[in-house]
């Protein structure tokens, strides 16, 4: 197979120039003290349509020539490829087709019909909705657009690498959310050329990880189940265009956790003041594990590679990150059933300087003797250590205490 060269990379940029944003850089005090490297974040979660996909939608639909212009194109995606092939065959004059699964959210539904898309809602999963754009693909003439296995669409993608080394030039690292693989196939592309000592590293989330084994394997494998809410890295096997690339130019694949993918969110948004979704958050996350390269120096180039989530699965990311932060502590207590019994322990509570977020009363517990009752508290502190003294208050005044989250 054929890989990119620097020729195409550079041609891409210059299609793009015109209507794609030069995201900026932007350094990290508190990611920078948890590597003892300076950490930059490449803000691609700022890019028009909220994702780095506005780049190989429009390089790749702006390559068709005229006979396939007029067939018009399709696509399948629950989220950011919807919304860069609508506006990218937009901006160009085509007309666009999308499918989307019906769990679709509304936000990002809203969003593909509002660049210019007809949407067709198919199926509970992209693969189905997959299924159907191809249907449509061959009964209508329409071109497919796949979300990362083309060249034209990892040519676009590549433009972000060129812009992190033209942005920073010192970059040692560059760490990159990694589903299909277009996206770290085109940044390690356009390092391989233009800065060979620069180590690209692409994070998956562990509960998707599909290029661990297919590297071992030589070859795409795909999974039999993921489960994350990084929903927009979560592909069931990686393109075979962008694993020839990964398995060329890319130095390791990393895996993170759920509770680390909403940690890193939760630090975007508090101390980065920016939103992204958990799929954009997964280089900040391996970042804060201190994963990539724990021995090595140099500046280290973390992208940020989408913002699209919907406000209420923000809600939630942000309840299990602060849970995963120690910033949440759910207990059970049993105490006696009497007058003062939730007074005396409310008191211990408030002495920590905890704060009561729910207290619900429980007389059907098992094995609750008859004149006790159990308590289940929810508690906000101030963080890990705030957390085990509370615990350790309550412990101390001779409580019984179940501690209910991780």
């Amino acid at each position: 197979m054929e890989l990119l060269t620097l020729d195409q990379i550079n041609a891409a940029a210059e299609l793009l120039k015109p209507v794609v944003r030069p995201t900026p850089v932007v350094a990290s005090r508190i990611l920078s003290d948890c590597m003892s490297r300076q950490v930059w974040l490449k803000c691609e979660n700022l890019q028009r349509t909220g994702s780095f996909k506005a780049r190989g939608a429009y390089n790749r639909i702006a390559n068709l020539n005229v006979e396939d212009r007029a067939r018009g194109v399709v696509a399948a995606s629950a989220g950011n490829h919807a919304q860069g092939v609508a506006w990218a065959a937009t901006e160009l004059g085509i007309a666009s087709t999308v499918f989307m699964p019906v769990t679709v959210a509304l936000p990002k539904l809203a969003a593909t019909k509002a660049y210019g898309a007809h949407v067709h809602l198919i199926g509970d999963t992209i693969d189905d909705a997959l299924v159907a754009a191809r249907e449509y693909a061959e009964q209508h003439d329409a071109v497919l657009i796949h979300p990362f296995d083309h060249p034209d669409v990892i040519a676009g993608q590549a433009t972000v690498g060129l812009e992190i080394l033209q942005q920073i030039p010192d970059v040692a690292t560059i760490v990159v959310p990694t589903g299909g693989g277009g996206l770290v196939a085109g940044i390690a592309t356009a390092a391989h050329f233009l800065a060979p000592h620069v180590r690209v590293i692409g994070v998956q989330a562990a509960n998707a990880a599909a290029w661990p084994a297919s590297l071992a394997a030589k070859h795409p494998v795909r999974l039999e189940s993921m489960s994350t809410m990084a929903d927009g890295i979560a592909v069931a096997a990686p393109g075979a265009i962008p694993f020839a690339h990964v398995r060329a130019f890319v130095n390791s694949i990393q895996t993170v956790s759920e509770e680390a993918l909403s940690r890193a969110l939760l630090l975007c948004i508090e101390r980065v003041k920016l939103i992204v979704e958990p799929a954009g958050a997964a280089a900040v996350a391996a970042v804060m594990t201190s994963a990539p390269e724990p021995d090595a120096t140099g500046p280290v180039c973390a992208v940020l590679s989408g913002g699209n989530i919907d406000p209420l699965v923000l809600t939630h990311v942000v309840t299990h990150g602060l849970r995963a932060a120690g910033r949440y502590l759910a207990i059970k207590v049993t105490i006696p059933d009497r007058p003062g019994g939730l007074s005396r322990l409310l008191a211990v509570v408030s002495a920590t300087g905890a704060s009561v977020l729910d207290v619900v009363h429980v007389r059907t517990a098992r094995k609750l003797a008859l004149d006790e009752v159990e308590v289940r508290l929810t508690l906000e502190t101030r963080g890990a250590a705030h957390r085990e003294e509370v615990l350790e208050a309550l412990i101390g005044a001779g409580f019984v205490v179940c501690v209910e989250d991780a």
